[in-house]
């Protein structure tokens, strides 16, 4: 078991009305993610998931390192996407949650728990720590899209990004 740390500098977030958090950090030689999206399960949301509209909310996070050149180079990508399906007629709320593939379903009628599962992801697993290098400049970008989309005019989902660089430390 190696221990390591990461240590966490300036996070940038895109978008006024929602902030995005993110929690890069390595545990038992991977890198991990913890992300929460804050004032993303707004009225509009509540309002589609009532009408028993399928909504979907995507993560796609990324660590990247970055280069002198071009285009900064995508080391891993894990896509977490979560749904709920609203039965009206029961009252209860399906979620799933995939992780690249991976899938994970709870039935519930507890709004607060509707709201977790669709704007946190707790230590999600991004990569393991033999692909990096510490005299490396590393950044995790999350970058999250909603379905149905709830506040854009051409319908297209509304995406918000947000990344925060850290160093690894072996």
């Amino acid at each position: 078991m190696m221990a390591a740390s990461v240590v966490l500098a300036a996070a940038v977030v895109v978008r006024a009305a929602e902030s995005l958090q993110i929690r890069p950090t390595v545990h038992d030689d991977e890198v991990i993610v913890s992300y929460e999206l804050d004032d993303a399960y707004t009225d509009a949301v509540r309002d589609a998931i009532a009408s028993g509209l399928k909504t979907t909310f995507t993560y796609e996070l990324e660590l990247r390192a970055k280069t002198s050149v071009w285009f900064d180079r995508v080391i891993a990508t894990t896509l977490v996407t979560v749904t709920d399906h609203f039965d009206n007629l029961t009252r209860r709320h399906t979620l799933t949650r995939s992780i690249d593939g991976r899938v994970e379903e709870i039935v519930t009628e507890d709004e607060a728990t509707v709201r977790a599962w669709l704007t946190t992801g707790t230590r999600v697993p991004l990569c393991v720590t033999s692909l990096l290098d510490p005299a490396r400049d590393y950044y995790v970008r999350v970058t999250t899209r909603a379905r149905p989309a709830t506040t854009s005019i051409l319908g297209l989902p509304r995406t918000i990004s947000g990344q925060i660089r850290f160093t690894f430390v072996p």
